[in-house]
Formats: structure tokens, C-alpha cells, sequence
């Protein structure tokens, strides 16, 4: 009889002592309850190191000119997450493209860009998740990484942003991504991935369902009646959306495989998870 009272006893202790593990590490941010590869910036101790995040139904929209005339911003509102690259902007297009936004994949090449708008994006944007890629030069957190200082010194001017880097284990699942459907490597084929690479992996992450806005498939581009329309939405009188394209995919260094990477889009398709809705793939 002792000896059940005891065990029963011993039980209860160790089930306390989990609780109040589990309650500590909680409050103290030690839990994953978030994406590992996304960590955040934070200048003080935050409810989690990670990015808390799970959408059941997503619109990703592309920065590119096809969106223009699209008449989908009201579609695109309607999903529980928008997710936008960089920092298009919404104002004075959101007929076309919406007005909400959940989260911004950010290249490092373009976060001066939102700081030159800071006021928007961290104030009246406030509530949106910035989600920032870049190689190790730049993200790297030893104080010589110039791209991460930008945003730590964004972090302790907004403690309440959401601002997140790209793990480098993230960077490197990537990469091998990248190899494994293509045959290529990407460094060794002078290529960098694109944050339109980036988004789609991001979304792949976070939502159940994604509807695609804006975004060609890989022989758009190919087509000898194929329209004409800006890289940007928003940049009508800058360089033409196919043309960058070819430039990019023939460039032997440093280039972006925006061709290739549409190409691995469709195969992801195929498995239902992601559509794209206009134009219509």
C-alpha cells in the first residue's frame, strides 16, 4: 500500500515539475513555436526567438506588371494572408493588387528601400511580418554583417516590429532545393535565387493553400505574341518583364534564373498546394 501511495506520489512531482518546466521556458521564449528558420530581430526579449505563423489560405502577389488590370485586389484581401515581395507598394494599385499585407519577403539589396519609407512600413505597416533574406556577408550577426546591423538598429528604433532573417541553415535548404530540381548548383552555375524563390518557399512554410497572383509560368516568355509589361508594377516606364528575364537566365554570373525557378513553380503546382490564379496557369 505504501509503495503505491508512493509511486503515485513520485507521478504527481514529476508532472508538477514538467508544468513548471514548461511554463518557464514558455514565458522565457525557449519554446520552437514558431518556424525555426525564420528568427527574429528583436532588441529585448521577445514572446518567441521564431516566427509564429500559420495561414490557411494565402495569396502570394508578384511584384510584376501582369497584375496591372488584374481587378483582383479585392479577391486577393480576401485570404487570411497576403504575402508581397520587397516593398511594392499598395497605394493607388488596390484594384489591382489589395491593401492588406501579412508579411513582406525582403532582399537584403532592398532593405534601404523600406528604411528610405520607414515611417510607412514600421508605423502604419506595423503589424506586418518582414521576413529578410540575404548571404552570409551581409546577415551575419558578428557586428560585420551590414545588411543585419541595418535591422537591429530598425528593431531598437521599433520594438514592436516584426522583423525576421532568413536562417543560414534556411539559406543553405535553399540552395539544395535549388540542385535538387535543376541537376545544377547554384553557386557553381553563377546564379542567385530570386525572392520571388524566396517567397514561394516562405509560403510553403506557413500556409495550407496558396493562390498566385501576377506571375508567369517559365514559357510566357517564349511565346512570339507575348505582351509586353514593366518588371515592376509600379516602374511603367522602366525595363520590360521578359527582357529582364532573358537577360537574367543568359547571364553567366550573378544572375537570377527567373525562367528556371517558374519552371520548378509548375512541378509544385502539380501537387496541389499551390495555383495560380491569374494570369491563369
Amino acid at each position: 500500500m505504501k509503495s503505491l501511495k508512493f509511486r503515485w506520489l513520485f507521478l504527481l512531482l514529476i508532472t508538477v515539475s514538467l508544468l513548471l518546466w514548461y511554463n518557464h521556458i514558455t514565458k522565457t521564449g525557449e519554446v520552437d513555436l514558431g518556424l525555426r528558420s525564420y528568427v527574429r530581430i528583436s532588441p529585448g526579449k521577445s514572446s518567441s526567438r521564431y516566427l509564429v505563423l500559420h495561414c490557411a489560405r494565402c495569396a502570394v502577389v508578384s511584384s510584376s506588371g501582369q497584375v496591372l488590370g488584374s481587378r483582383r485586389g479585392r479577391e486577393i484581401d480576401g485570404h487570411e494572408c497576403v504575402i508581397r515581395m520587397n516593398a511594392a507598394p499598395t497605394h493607388g494599385f488596390e484594384a489591382d493588387v489589395g491593401n492588406r499585407t501579412t508579411v513582406r519577403v525582403v532582399s537584403h539589396s532592398s532593405v534601404r528601400r523600406l528604411l528610405h519609407l520607414e515611417a510607412f512600413f514600421f508605423k502604419q505597416e506595423a503589424n506586418t511580418h518582414y521576413v529578410v533574406w540575404g548571404p552570409e556577408r551581409n546577415m551575419r550577426h558578428d557586428g560585420k554583417g551590414r545588411v543585419f546591423n541595418l535591422l537591429t538598429k530598425l528593431a531598437w528604433k521599433y520594438p514592436d516590429a516584426h522583423i525576421y532573417a532568413v536562417s543560414r541553415e534556411k539559406m543553405m535548404q535553399c540552395d539544395r532545393i535549388f540542385q535538387n530540381e535543376t541537376g545544377k548548383n547554384r553557386m557553381k552555375s553563377g546564379a542567385f535565387l530570386s525572392t520571388g524563390f524566396f517567397t514561394m518557399i516562405f509560403a510553403l512554410d506557413v500556409c495550407d493553400s496558396i493562390n498566385v497572383y501576377g506571375m508567369i509560368d517559365g514559357s510566357y516568355c517564349s511565346l512570339t505574341n507575348y505582351s509586353s509589361v514593366p518588371y515592376h508594377y509600379y516602374e511603367s516606364n522602366r525595363l520590360d518583364e521578359c527582357g529582364m528575364y532573358k537577360v537574367h537566365e543568359r547571364v553567366r554570373r550573378g544572375g537570377h534564373r527567373f525562367i528556371t525557378e517558374k519552371q520548378i513553380y509548375r512541378r509544385w503546382a502539380s501537387q496541389g498546394k499551390l495555383k495560380f490564379q491569374y494570369p491563369k496557369w
